[in-house]
């Protein structure tokens, strides 16, 4: 295998959505920030994300995130996420993930971190056992009682919010939010986000709302307040309750008069895992949200890229 490069990567799930992190072997991002990387790992290394993430080394579900320096002062590191499909603003879930895996290379221990984002710096809080606490970015709700038509569907209504990623949130609506009805969630919320895009709905300055959450009621009311399904940006479905899709939660609940400063909010997932929110209040009327989860190390190897594979950077890779 002479020429063959290596990437060492940390593969870890936060309450059973999973992350893959290069923590060594990368290419060189440069100077600058974090969402200044973040454009030149999209621009001129696309084949990072593509060899972790695509077929035959991954899957349509797995999260990537490469570390990098950071710019701000203070923060134990910079990362950049991505998916299936292409970069990703921001992710909590993979925030954890990051949290367990830094500890687990020794990089940090118990206690309070900050983490530079291409979206901005988020606290984290390392405990024991594998439960991480993230402060995300701040939150919003854009838009309440969006309307939009969709095949089969009728008149859909939903709300825009900004919770690190931009948000289209259902309630009650579609099929029931239950594991026995993922692949007609997934048929359901993906025609609503192609018609979002049809009807020109997006988010603050045209951003694209990439993300679709439909909620329900929990499978346990003693466990959880709700049940959601989020639909990712490459058309799989988030398997833990989605940090940035709760984060947007939040603020809706806040926005709405229903969710107060520092009062809990117990959000399931589709396989029912939980993670516990919580709102901080903004001058300014936004958000920031406190999201708590449970996230563990369950994998570490080498990625070797030999020139002589044809897939060396994943099906479809360059």
């Amino acid at each position: 295998m002479a020429g063959a490069r290596k990437m060492h990567v940390i593969d870890s799930h936060t309450a059973g959505e999973p992350t893959r992190v290069v923590v060594e072997g990368g290419p060189d991002l440069g100077e600058g920030t974090v969402a200044e990387k973040r454009e030149r790992l999209a621009r001129d290394h696309d084949w990072v994300r593509t060899t972790c993430v695509n077929e035959p080394r991954g899957y349509d579900a797995m999260v990537g995130a490469i570390l990098c320096a950071p710019s701000e002062p203070g923060c134990v590191t910079g990362v950049i996420f991505f998916n299936n499909v292409g970069l990703l603003q921001g992710c909590v879930h993979g925030t954890m993930g990051v949290a367990v895996t830094l500890a687990h290379l020794g990089r940090i221990t118990g206690g309070e971190h900050r983490i530079e984002t291409p979206v901005g710096v988020v606290e984290v809080e390392l405990h024991e056992q594998g439960r991480v606490s993230v402060e995300n970015v701040p939150s919003y709700r854009h838009a309440g009682e969006v309307s939009v038509e969709v095949p089969g569907w009728g008149v859909v209504k939903g709300e825009v919010a900004w919770g690190g990623n931009w948000f289209f949130l259902i309630r009650e609506q579609g099929p029931e939010v239950e594991s026995g009805n993922i692949e007609s969630l997934t048929d359901f919320t993906w025609e609503v986000r192609k018609s979002l895009a049809r009807n020109g709905i997006t988010g603050k300055d045209g951003g694209e709302i990439d993300h679709i959450e439909v909620f329900g009621p929990p499978g346990d009311p003693a466990v959880a307040d709700s049940r959601n399904f989020v639909l990712c940006p490459g058309r799989e479905y988030d398997r833990s309750p989605c940090g940035t899709g709760t984060s947007a939660k939040l603020a809706c609940l806040h926005a709405e008069g229903q969710l107060a400063e520092g009062q809990i909010w117990r959000q399931a997932s589709i396989l029912d895992t939980v993670f516990d929110g919580s709102v901080r209040l903004l001058d300014n009327g936004m958000v920031i949200p406190r999201i708590s989860g449970s996230a563990w190390v369950n994998g570490e190897s080498a990625l070797i890229i030999d020139p002589t594979d044809p897939f060396r950077f994943g099906v479809g890779g360059a």
